[in-house]
């Protein structure tokens, strides 16, 4: 229930849905002839569009994510990889029959280079299925384990959770599969705006990682400046808003930490 719900509560709360469902609101008062609540809503959108898309309020808010966790020194033994999902479209993937990359693509190619550095790592992929409306043939891990493989990854060592739907289910289903040790060393692979919620969920689980940060969509210089287009300022915008409403609600229904110190 919680998956579902949070899956719903995102796409009405994400800030370009909003501002067209403002603007939707506006023409339907128009055309009931609610002329003075129209004019409202209409230029309520307009001013929110403005704003979200040429300041950069989403990349304000993204950068607050993304600085929350350094890149870390490099380990002298790491006992294994943690690589969460959403680097494959897997309904693009399945219908078109090829491995087709998101924009965080660089969780996967990153984990290629890591297993370079750390030949004796383990390579755990989690990601299951996570689409409302479509049932995909294969899982997210299992379409990342065979774009490694065509890398050069050796297969033996990568293994698959493939039950997990959302971020929180990532870190149960990985410390089910993985079974770490005291003393192990387990690097986390996700998107930097991604990360601390991620960690939120693993701490939750008492599965000790270090966060390896990637992807990142921002820079500091970033936040003096007009965003380059409208489109790219509300990419930005939802992006961050979708994190934000996850911790939040991670940590309203399942009691993660709010914001995760990396001090911790």
């Amino acid at each position: 229930m919680f998956f579902v719900l949070s899956k719903l509560l995102t796409a009405f709360l994400v800030i370009s849905n909003l501002i067209g469902l403002t603007a939707f609101a506006g023409i339907v008062a128009f055309a009931m002839r609610r002329f003075r609540a129209a004019r409202i809503l209409l230029i309520m959108s307009a001013v929110l569009l403005l704003i979200v898309g040429w300041f950069p309020v989403g990349s304000a808010a993204l950068l607050l994510l993304e600085d929350r966790f350094p890149q870390p020194a490099i380990q002298d033994n790491v006992t294994g990889i943690v690589v969460l999902g959403g680097e494959i479209d897997t309904d693009i993937s399945t219908e078109r029959q090829t491995i087709t990359l998101t924009d965080a693509g660089e969780r996967l190619t990153k984990t290629a280079e890591l297993s370079l550095l750390y030949p004796n790592a383990r390579i755990l992929l989690s990601g299951g299925t996570a689409n409302l409306l479509s049932a995909e043939e294969k899982s997210e891990a299992a379409v990342a384990r065979d774009l490694l493989i065509e890398i050069g990854v050796p297969e033996r060592r990568i293994e698959l959770e493939e039950r997990s739907r959302n971020t929180c289910e990532n870190a149960v289903e990985s410390k089910a599969v993985a079974s770490p040790k005291p003393g192990e060393s387990w690097l986390l692979v996700t998107s930097a705006f991604h990360m601390p919620r991620a960690v939120a969920c693993f701490r939750a689980t008492d599965f000790p990682v270090i966060p390896y940060p990637v992807g990142y969509r921002t820079r500091p210089s970033d936040v003096g400046r007009p965003t380059r287009s409208v489109s790219m300022g509300l990419y930005l915008a939802d992006l961050a808003a979708h994190e934000w409403i996850g911790l939040v609600a991670y940590h309203l229904a399942m009691r993660t930490e709010l914001f995760p110190s990396p001090d911790r």
